[in-house]
């Protein structure tokens, strides 16, 4: 039996699209000699649908798109992932459920058991979990069918106490297939394969698994669709961060030279864990190429799919001459083209020569158009208007903050008067401490660098100048600074970054408390110092843009934090 996976960008809600697409993807595989094709969790309406699922005509969309693509069915075999009604009174409405269609019929339907409720997930708000479990018969062939749940089959985790692939195997099945939506991030690839060797190794059958790819506002999901044979070899892997069809013989797959026995090392809750004990080796690790070449690629992807989605077709943005703007607006570039995003230079009277002329050079470098406009006569005009309130008190971070709001209205007037949408140009190392302004140099209507830190940001200046230089070199190496001073540095307010994000990474994506920390040889004073920033300014990051998740905890969504707790303050 020939088995396509159909790995594909769906477009949430927009049925139309995504029916052609699954269409013209059965068409595709049926001309390529396939028994069945395989697609993506909830493909038909599209990962995460959310609180679309609580609208009974979404859901009478969703089986009106079902019955469409059935009709398609006919000589070849197709797997599509739908909501399904759950029958009985008790219970949530809905199962995420996996379609069996053939011949115009359907065949059979697969509901997901172990629905994920961390980080983005809120699945069971939505769905039933599944308490029947029965493998589905195609051309001769018992099918494991699940929903990404195999990265729970072997989890110690109580609220997957039910492993469906468990209660599939006395029926003896011949192979499993796994459809799903996984998200990005930046080392997610490798324990994808580590767990589905897991799923492999304990239960003896070959894996098809399929992955969507594409962007749904802040989620990335980046595609690597796979096919293992019985013994754990990899047999096919889809592209990532690109639409793709791969088609395997199940027939001839072959049981491989290998006993199992070394498929991989002992399943932990958080794999990441063995590669970053030393806090020595965390720049390392953030910094690692693997990592900033996939952080690149998934950026590049988050706005295009943005824009596309969404129908917007030009950005604009502030260049200051910084390394933030300079590589927000170097992905902006290449996600839309250069023709298609307008920068904006606003130098203020701290503004130095060479930010502007490096703003410049970048905006050259790239082709992009961009415009000059000072802020000191704004400025002026705010600080007159403020002298009988303000008195004779000194220049403090009210005056530095006027600057930043100057340049967020002007940059937002130019974005209404043309229809631009403003990137936002934020790192998660800003972000976390406080360090901007609110409605200032924090707004926007996307965050291209939120869930990038800053010595991350420094990589990927150099990733995109890999070739040639597109980012000047003094954006680069000279000291981070917003310029709203006289001789402001970054480092006047915050500690070094290098050190900064070590503290960062080990509290926000790892979750180790202060005392934590600490005895991984960091100085008190500073730990303690950077976590009461981090959490005094939660309220800060709540009326914060959507920002491109590509690590394991993002800002948003993924991360509800209390604004009012008191821990740690």
């Amino acid at each position: 039996m020939k088995i396509a996976l159909a790995q594909q960008n769906y477009h949430i809600g927009n049925f139309s699209a995504n029916i052609e697409k699954i269409i013209s993807a059965i068409r595709d595989a049926r001309k390529k000699g396939a028994d069945l094709v395989v697609f993506s969790e909830l493909s038909v309406c599209g990962y995460p649908p959310r609180d679309f699922l609580e609208f009974e005509d979404f859901i009478n969309q969703c089986y009106a798109a079902v019955d469409r693509i059935a009709k398609e069915s006919v000589g070849i075999g197709v797997i599509v992932g739908c909501p399904a009604r759950n029958p009985v009174k008790e219970g949530k409405d809905l199962f995420n459920a996996a379609w069996l269609l053939y011949e115009g019929k359907v065949q059979g339907v697969a509901h997901k058991t172990c629905l994920p409720t961390y980080d983005v997930f809120d699945e069971y708000r939505y769905f039933e979990p599944a308490y029947e479990w029965t493998v589905l018969e195609f051309k001769g062939k018992k099918i494991a069918l699940t929903i990404c749940e195999d990265m729970w089959a072997l989890s110690e985790n109580p609220l997957y106490r039910i492993c469906p692939m468990d209660q599939l195997m006395p029926q003896q099945p011949d192979l499993m297939i796994n459809i799903s939506a996984s998200p990005f991030d930046y080392d997610h690839d490798e324990d994808r394969k580590e767990v589905v060797k897991a799923n492999i190794r304990k239960y003896k059958l070959p894996m098809f698994y399929v992955n969507c790819v594409g962007s749904q506002t802040e989620i990335v999901f980046d595609g690597g669709s796979l096919v293992y044979n019985a013994t754990g070899e990899l047999v096919m892997e889809a592209k990532y961060f690109e639409e793709d069809m791969i088609l395997a013989d199940l027939e001839q797959m072959g049981a491989g030279s290998s006993d199992g026995t070394a498929l991989l090392r002992p399943l932990n809750k958080d794999m990441r864990v063995s590669k970053i004990n030393d806090p020595e080796k965390i720049i390392d690790y953030l910094t690692a190429e693997n990592n900033i070449r996939q952080i690149h690629e998934a950026l590049v992807l988050g706005i295009r799919d943005y824009f596309q989605k969404m129908g917007f077709t030009k950005a604009i943005l502030g260049s200051s001459g910084g390394i933030d703007s300079a590589v927000t607006l170097a992905l902006a570039c290449e996600a839309l083209g250069p023709e298609n995003v307008r920068a904006i230079l606003m130098p203020s009277q701290f503004s130095t020569d060479h930010s502007v002329n490096d703003a410049v050079a970048l905006s050259q470098n790239l082709g992009n158009p961009y415009d000059i406009i000072p802020i000191k006569p704004v400025f002026d005009a705010f600080v007159e208007s403020l002298a009988p309130v303000f008195g004779n008190l000194p220049f403090s971070v009210a005056e530095e903050n006027i600057q930043s709001r100057t340049r967020g209205n002007l940059v937002m007037a130019i974005s209404n008067k043309f229809g631009y949408i403003l990137l936002n140009t934020s790192n998660k190392s800003e972000l976390a401490t406080g360090y901007g302004t609110l409605y200032g140099d924090m707004a926007g209507g996307l965050s291209v660098l939120g869930d990038v830190y800053k010595m991350q940001v420094f990589a990927l200046a150099r990733f995109i100048n890999r070739e040639r230089e597109i980012i000047p070199v003094n954006i680069i190496t000279k000291p981070p600074s917003a310029e709203l001073r006289p001789g402001q540095k970054d480092s006047d307010s915050l500690p070094e970054y290098d050190v900064l994000d070590k503290v960062l990474y080990q509290y926000i994506e790892r979750r180790f408390g202060p005392d934590d920390i600490i005895r991984l040889g960091i100085e008190e004073s500073l730990v303690r110092r950077v976590l009461k920033l981090v959490n005094t300014n939660e309220y800060k990051r709540n009326q914060f843009c959507p920002i491109i998740r590509v690590s394991t905890k993002a800002f948003g969504v993924g991360r509800r934090m209390p604004i009012v707790g008191k821990y740690l303050s």
